[in-house]
């Protein structure tokens, strides 16, 4: 209770309440300002009940306390007699009953005030059905419930919108950017068509633009639509492919299987679907229709705290305990030890757990299947984006296996190949080394002689002169090819250009007449627009001028449907209220009594009969109450004083017993002194 208080007390002293309470000073409240301070607490959640509470009745005040509370789902604790008593607490201010209610609503002020703000457009209004099978009043009803759930849907996206961090000033900085985007590209805009409109004809260009771009949108179009056409075919190739597959299987299993297999696969397959629909499922739908029931009821219910998770524990415990010892009351009743039957039942409930843990691992081995072939589909089509090569089939296995064995037979023969020809390239590196030996030899002993001969460096250089010679001759070659080249293409341009000259004449001269054109069509164009932009002046004021003249006929026809729809809407209440003061003037000058009792007139004066008579009784009872006032008075103040002389009574009695005990310890003390 202390913690409870010490929280009451830290919510109210916070926004928005502002209290400036202690524990003291809270609990020194009196019943009419705590009901005040609850009222003001619920006023918070919802400002419609923002009263003071010594402008109304207290049953006014309860009955509009009870109401929200029901609407916000506050359940007090205990049981229907505690309600009654829940109930006259809060007319009374009782703090037992109102600090509970001021803790739960402190705790969850956010909460309640959303849902006391949907309670104000989401509790239905309940209408009669006699009310009902008016066609008006129906119509009217199911409009109501349609606005009802287009309110719920709205309110569901407001909320999806405040948690998605999407704020308006975000939104405002985006607008504003966009709009200077926009300012800065139609400038742009101006500008190049400043900058185009000098440029000739600059129309036909941009209409080749425009063309161009639409070329392009349509090339893109077009790849995209190869795209989708690709990977349509793709995944029509891999369905055709695991089709083939399913095929060939299917024909294998045709082929080394009998009728008599087939019909017991089928048998087994029927048996397994069976059990799952007929025993599996139901028991399964069974129990999460319960377990939906029973969270269903938990979310109805208000938030629970620790004390009340603790109390229900406590009581699933008792429950369990009790539980048991029911089946083992049962077991040692209806199922004696020498039973014959446990045996075989406990076989049976045995046997039945395995065939549902059977049933369970078959069922959990199919969809670990149907995810691996969900896998392999995957990793075939990322293969297949990868450009690499699908996974292959048995058959095409064995085949890849066997062009293998092939490749590996000419890959030995063809290493042994290499392994001769690198053995014979090092028979001939040794014989190059050799030559080369040899010729460095001769080299020396040619040079040795020279030496004696007088003329040495004699073979360098006509080697030498052999070599420049040979060369000489080559550039030779090459520089009369050259000039040769050159001369043909130089002829060549000059017949080009000869021709184009020729071609070109006929247009140059077109192309003049056709500048000349272009010239008065400009001015042409520019007289033309300006006419255009002065006539669309026109027109837009008259556009604008009617515009505003429909604008207002719109307006004003508006205004008399709503008229003509209230006046409508009038009548057919009138026609409802008129048409009910005739069955009630038909029912009451009907001579049949039945049809008078129905009579709203005989319904009243039947009240009213029945409430003069039990004002008779009360002014009676009255009478009878006044009447032995003065004595049952007389005779209370005669027990009162009774009472009071009983009650002294006892007091002189207790006193006298007091005295008599004092004196008898007094006694005892000389008698012990005596002795000493």
């Amino acid at each position: 209770m202390g913690d409870q208080m010490q929280v009451i007390v830290e919510k109210l002293n916070q926004e928005p309440f502002r209290k400036n309470y202690n524990l003291i000073s809270f609990d020194s409240l009196e019943p009419l300002q705590l009901l005040q301070l609850l009222s003001d607490v619920l006023g918070e959640i919802d400002p419609k009940h923002a009263v003071d509470i010594r402008e109304e009745l207290p049953e006014q005040t309860a009955k509009r306390m009870l109401n929200l509370l029901g609407i916000l789902k506050y359940k007090p604790p205990g049981t229907v007699s505690d309600l009654s008593a829940f109930r006259q607490g809060l007319v009374t201010g009782s703090k037992a009953v109102i600090h509970p209610v001021l803790h739960w609503l402190l705790q969850r002020t956010n909460e309640l005030r959303t849902r006391a703000y949907l309670a104000r457009f989401l509790v239905k209004l309940e209408v009669p059905a006699e009310f009902l099978q008016d066609d008006t009043v129906a119509d009217f009803n199911k409009q109501y419930e349609e606005l009802m759930e287009a309110f719920k849907n709205l309110h569901k996206e407001h909320e999806q919108l405040k948690i998605s961090g999407l704020s308006t000033a975000e939104i405002r900085r985006d607008i504003s950017a966009m709009e200077e985007e926009k300012d800065q590209l139609a400038k742009r805009v101006e500008r190049l068509k400043k900058r185009v409109e000098t440029v000739q004809n600059h129309q036909r260009m941009l209409e080749i633009a425009r063309q161009l771009r639409l070329e392009k949108e349509r090339e893109e179009s077009l790849a995209q639509q190869k795209q989708e056409q690709k990977s349509q075919l793709f995944h029509t190739e891999q369905r055709l492919q695991r089709a083939q597959v399913q095929l060939k299987e299917m024909q294998h299993m045709v082929a080394d299987s009998k009728p008599e297999s087939l019909m017991k696969k089928l048998e087994e397959e029927i048996n397994f679907n069976s059990y799952l629909v007929n025993e599996k499922i139901p028991r399964e739908m069974e129990s999460k229709k319960t377990s939906v029931y029973f969270l269903q009821k938990l979310v109805a219910e208000p938030a629970m705290t620790q004390a009340d998770l603790t109390a229900l524990e406590s009581e699933i415990e008792e429950v369990t305990a009790q539980m048991n010892q029911l089946i083992e009351k049962r077991i040692i009743t209806y199922e004696p030890t020498d039973s014959k039957f446990s045996m075989y039942r406990q076989q049976a409930s045995i046997i039945s757990r395995k065939k549902e843990a059977k049933a369970e691992e078959l069922q959990a081995a199919k969809e670990e299947m149907s995810s691996l072939e969900k896998q392999v589909e995957q990793k075939n089509s990322q293969a297949h984006e990868l450009g690499g090569s699908e996974v292959l089939t048995e058959d095409e296995f064995k085949q890849y296996v066997s062009r293998l064995r092939s490749k590996n037979t000419l890959y030995k023969r063809k290493r042994q190949e290499v392994a001769e020809i690198t053995a014979e390239y090092g028979i001939l590196q040794r014989t190059e080394e050799l030559l080369r030996q040899r010729h460095q030899a001769t080299q020396q002993q040619l040079q040795a002689i020279e030496e004696k001969k007088g003329i040495s460096g004699y073979s360098y250089t006509q080697e030498e002169l052999e070599r420049v010679s040979a060369v000489k001759s080559e550039m030779d070659e090459v520089k009369g090819q050259t000039l040769d080249n050159m001369s043909e293409m130089v002829k060549k341009l000059n017949a080009m250009v000869a021709e184009k000259k020729a071609s070109l004449a006929p247009v140059i001269k077109e192309l003049r007449q056709l500048r000349q054109n272009c010239q008065e069509l400009t001015q042409e164009c520019d007289e033309k627009k300006m006419q255009y932009d002065s006539c669309a002046a026109g027109l837009e004021t008259n556009r604008s001028a009617l515009e505003q003249e429909v604008k207002g006929l719109l307006e004003e026809c508006a205004q008399e449907e709503s008229n003509y729809r209230y006046i409508n809407c009038m009548k057919r209440s009138l026609e409802v209220q008129l048409q009910r003061a005739k069955e009630e003037m038909k029912a009451y000058v009907s001579p049949e009594p039945q049809e008078r009792r129905r009579a709203v007139r005989e319904q009243y004066t039947r009240i009213i009969l029945e409430q003069e008579n039990l004002g008779k009784k009360l002014r009676e009872k009255q009478k009878v109450v006044r009447e032995s006032h003065g004595p049952n008075m007389k005779q209370m103040k005669m027990w009162q004083d009774f009472e009071k002389l009983m009650e002294c009574k006892r007091e002189c009695f207790l006193k006298q017993q007091n005295q008599a005990a004092i004196g008898q310890i007094i006694q005892e003390g000389g008698k012990d002194r005596l002795v000493l």
